[in-house]
C-alpha cells in the first residue's frame, strides 16, 4: 500500500497522521490524571443576570398577552474564558454524575460537545416515527418521601401540564406534515420519569411516515423541536432572536445517527457543555418555558437547577 507524506497505515487503511495522533491523544485522556491537582478556574459568568432576566420574562409575557405566542422557551448562557480542560474525561464524569439515555460525545477538530441529554427529538424505525418532548422539571430530593411528594406535585401542576400539552400539540402538527392521514397519535401524555438529578414529564407522540415523503422531510418539518422553541414556532423563534443574549449554535440542536436504510434516532442537545479548545472558551445553556402563568423567580431557579450537574463536574460550586 502506498503511503503519502503525513499518512500512517491503521487497519489496512491510509490515515492522516495528524488525525491518528488526535485519536491516540483522546485515548490517553481516558486514563487517570497523573496528579490530583486542579488548576484555578476562571470565573463562570452569565450572559443574562438576575436583574435582566425578570425584565425579559415580563416582556415575553406581554407578547403572550397580545396573542403573539402561547409559550416560549427562553435560554441563558453560562460561560468561562481561558479555561483548559480535557473534554473526554469530563464527558465521562458528567455522565457518571447524570447518566442520560441520549448522551453524546462529539468532536469537530478543536470543538467539542459533551452532552448528557434526557430527551429524544425524533426517531424513525421502518415507517414509524416517534417524538418524546419533555416539558416540566422538579429537583430530585435525597429523602424518598420528600422526593415522592415533589414528583406528585409536578404530576398535579396545572402550569407544567399545560406547558407540556402545548408542546405536544405542536409536535402533532409537525409530524402531521409527513404522516399518513389519521396516524398521528399521543401514546402517552405527561408520563412522569425520574432521572438522577430531576423528575421530568415526558410525552410520546407517534406517526406513520407517508411513503411519498423521504425521511429527511420528517426531520425538516419537525426541526427545530417544539420543546426548545414554543408555539407558534415561527413567531417564537423571532422572539428568541430578540430576547436571548447568546446565539444557541449546537445547543438545542440535535445529534444522533442515520442508518443506510434511512432509520434514525436523534436527541435534543440540552444539559450539554460546549468547548472550543483553541480559544479555550467553554459554555453551557439552560432554559425554561415561559407562559402567561410563569413566575420569573421560579423560572430562574429552574435554569439554575438544570445547570447544577455541569457546574459540579467543572468544579464550580454553588
Amino acid at each position: 500500500m502506498f503511503l503519502r507524506d503525513g499518512e500512517v497505515e491503521i487497519g489496512g487503511h491510509n490515515v492522516n497522521r495528524k488525525f491518528a495522533n488526535s485519536i491516540y491523544e483522546d485515548l490517553l485522556e481516558l486514563g487517570p490524571e497523573k496528579d490530583g491537582k486542579k488548576e484555578k478556574l476562571p470565573p463562570l459568568q452569565l450572559r443574562v443576570n438576575e436583574k435582566y432576566y425578570p425584565e425579559a420574562v415580563k416582556s415575553i409575557q406581554e407578547h403572550i398577552a397580545k396573542g403573539d405566542c402561547y409559550e416560549l422557551n427562553y435560554c441563558i448562557e453560562s460561560y468561562a474564558q481561558g479555561i483548559a480542560l480535557k473534554p473526554l474525561p469530563l464527558f465521562n464524569q458528567l455522565n457518571a454524575l447524570s447518566p442520560a439515555p441520549f448522551a453524546a460525545y462529539y468532536k469537530n477538530e478543536d470543538q467539542y460537545l459533551l452532552c448528557s441529554s434526557p430527551e429524544r427529538f425524533l426517531k424513525k424505525k421502518g415507517d414509524q416515527l416517534i417524538s418524546q418532548p419533555i416539558k416540566g422539571t422538579v429537583k430530585r430530593l435525597p429523602d424518598p418521601a420528600a422526593d415522592a411528594a415533589a414528583a406528585a406535585a409536578l404530576q398535579n401542576s396545572q402550569k407544567e401540564r399545560s406547558e407540556n400539552v402545548m408542546v405536544v400539540d405542536l409536535v402533532r402538527n409537525d409530524l402531521a406534515h409527513t404522516a399518513l392521514q389519521g396516524t398521528v397519535k399521543v401514546e402517552e401524555l405527561y408520563g412522569l420519569y425520574a432521572f438522577p438529578q430531576v423528575h421530568h414529564p415526558v410525552s410520546t407522540i407517534t406517526a406513520t411516515l407517508d411513503p411519498k415523503y423521504h425521511f429527511t422531510d420528517a426531520i425538516r418539518h419537525a426541526f427545530p423541536m417544539g420543546s426548545m422553541t414554543g408555539a407558534p414556532k415561527v413567531r417564537v423563534m423571532e422572539l428568541i432572536e430578540q430576547y436571548e443574549k447568546t446565539k444557541r449554535g449546537l445547543y438545542s440542536g440535535s445529534v444522533g445517527y442515520i442508518t443506510p436504510e434511512g432509520d434514525f434516532d436523534l436527541n435534543v442537545v440540552i444539559r450539554s457543555i460546549l468547548y472550543n479548545a483553541e480559544s479555550q472558551y467553554l459554555s453551557f445553556q439552560t432554559g425554561s418555558a415561559i407562559t402567561a402563568y410563569s413566575d420569573a423567580k421560579k423560572e430562574w431557579e429552574e435554569c439554575m437547577l438544570k445547570a447544577e450537574a455541569m457546574r459540579k463536574v467543572l468544579g464550580y460550586e454553588e
